[in-house]
């Protein structure tokens, strides 16, 4: 049935080929935008001038000598009336004319007895023919994987779809906006690295055949820009791709964007107190509003955002102290709640299984989650009143994680120390723990100031639009066709 139609329409194509009409012209007239034409209808109405318009047609009612279209552009419909008594080529854009096809129109504007805004046509190029027919009803609203494997037909068809992409451009404008007024320095660093660094994940490898060199996507934006704070600028921020290789959910993609920034002569509480109010700004301007609902769960953003200690909040909910507790009693404890642990997991790795099972889904309001132990997060300092733990936290929305910041860890001797650790880890079997990064090291040697840093990735989006990340990837990584 499928291959008739576009049979059909391969048919139409050669006659308006055959007619010497280009069914793909690459110029046009300078045409108006539908939702300008609708604004200002009365008074383009009353000019009575031709207007032109360009668009998709999106409905065919064929009434014998009058043909009605609604022609679509971006943000705006439009009916066209087409009539045989006026209208030169009305038999031919009759015959060869089909639901799909681009054209632009020219004519006068006018309302029917109906009172619907209308333009009668008076001249019309095609502009692109189509081959091959849109569906009627979109047949992939219930089938999420084929929506996203035909993105282009889902934004075509569902205007909830592109208005997710439109917020999203306002998203990450705030947050570019906000950084360039507080005076960070936008800048861009290297996709692919000798040496994944700056988080936990498995990395994902390729081969560089001019260099004959293999190098990873970058897992994170963050040694290198903590570079540049050892090279002279004082803050700097990249919003970039990086790349994980893990498994796909509701928060999670392989391949993602990321903002970064970082920030000379200021520590993590100076840093909550800016994040807390970009957030804000940032939330604000891209739903309106700061009352946002996830997964059946209102959150206020707009109050004063609370301070929730990690380990008493871990001891609150375990019986159990992480900075205290041996390897072997965490590993137990996680045991026996069914998590499943793997034999080579580390303190860190055990802490934040359990961390994620039992204290994460019940921080629903947002917060800052402050001061984890020092097995968890290998590039902060250490809390200046317990060297137990480090001076970083974590914004909790909607029982996820929506964010971190730290203060940046300078000292080369520590730094490399905890490096080792994770080495050990990885040689054990930890494919997430982090890779020494010896020219790192050799940078921060040179000296870096005291600094903060700060990561926030485009599962804030997600959760603030109450969708699954992937459904906010205008083309997300799909599955092969078998």
């Amino acid at each position: 049935m499928l291959q008739d139609l576009i049979s059909e329409r391969l048919k139409k194509l050669e006659e308006v080929k055959n007619s010497r009409v280009n069914p793909y012209p690459a110029r046009t007239k300078k045409a108006l935008a539908i939702s300008k034409i609708l604004e200002k209808f009365s008074s383009l109405e009353k000019a009575k001038k031709n207007v032109f318009v360009a668009g998709r047609i999106w409905s065919i009612r064929d009434q014998g000598g009058l043909i009605f279209w609604d022609l679509k552009d971006e943000r705006g419909q439009i009916q066209i009336l087409l009539k045989k008594a006026t209208l030169k080529d009305f038999s031919f854009l009759k015959k060869v004319i089909d639901r799909g096809d681009f054209v632009s129109v020219s004519g006068l504007l006018f309302k029917t007895k109906r009172g619907e805004k209308s333009l009668e046509a008076k001249s019309i190029q095609i502009l692109t023919k189509s081959v091959r027919p849109l569906p009627t009803e979109w047949f992939g609203v219930e089938d999420v994987e084929t929506r996203l494997r035909k993105r282009y037909i889902d934004l075509l068809l569902n205007s909830e779809a592109r208005e997710i992409f439109r917020k999203k451009a306002i998203f990450w404008a705030t947050f570019r906006n906000e950084l360039g007024n507080a005076g960070f320095l936008e800048v861009e660093t290297p996709v692919l690295e000798a040496i994944p660094g700056g988080a936990e994940a498995e990395p994902f490898k390729t081969h560089h055949n001019a260099l004959d060199t293999d190098f990873y996507l970058r897992i994170s934006l963050e040694l290198p820009l903590k570079k540049l704070l050892v090279g002279g600028f004082e803050k700097v921020f990249e919003i970039g791709r990086i790349f994980r290789n893990e498994g796909i959910d509701r928060e999670h993609l392989q391949d993602y964007t990321q903002l970064e920034f970082y920030w000379a002569y200021s520590d993590y509480t100076e840093l909550m107190k800016f994040t807390e109010k970009l957030y804000k700004t940032a939330i604000k301007k891209t739903t309106g509003g700061l009352t946002t609902t996830y997964q059946g769960q209102k959150i206020n953003w707009g109050k004063k955002w609370g301070v929730v200690d990690y380990v008493k909040e871990f001891e609150k909910a375990n019986k159990l102290n992480p900075v205290t507790a041996s390897r072997e009693e965490l590993m137990k404890h996680a045991e026996n709640l069914d998590l499943k642990p793997e034999k080579n997991f580390g303190k860190g790795r055990l802490t934040d299984l359990i961390y994620k099972k039992t204290v994460r889904p019940k921080l629903v309001q947002p917060c800052f989650l402050i001061n984890p132990p020092v097995e968890i997060e290998p590039l902060a300092k250490r809390f200046d009143k317990d060297d137990r733990v480090v001076e970083r936290f974590q914004i909790m929305a909607g029982g996820t994680e929506l964010g971190k910041g730290f203060s940046e860890l300078n000292d080369p001797i520590d730094q490399r120390k905890r490096f080792e650790e994770q080495m050990k880890l990885r040689v054990a079997g930890d494919k997430e723990a982090q890779i020494q990064d010896d020219d790192f090291l050799e940078a921060l040697e040179y000296g870096m100031p005291p600094a903060c840093g700060f990561g926030v990735s485009e599962r804030l989006f997600a959760v603030i639009l109450d969708k699954p990340v992937r459904e906010t990837v205008i083309f997300p990584l799909m599955r092969g066709k078998s």
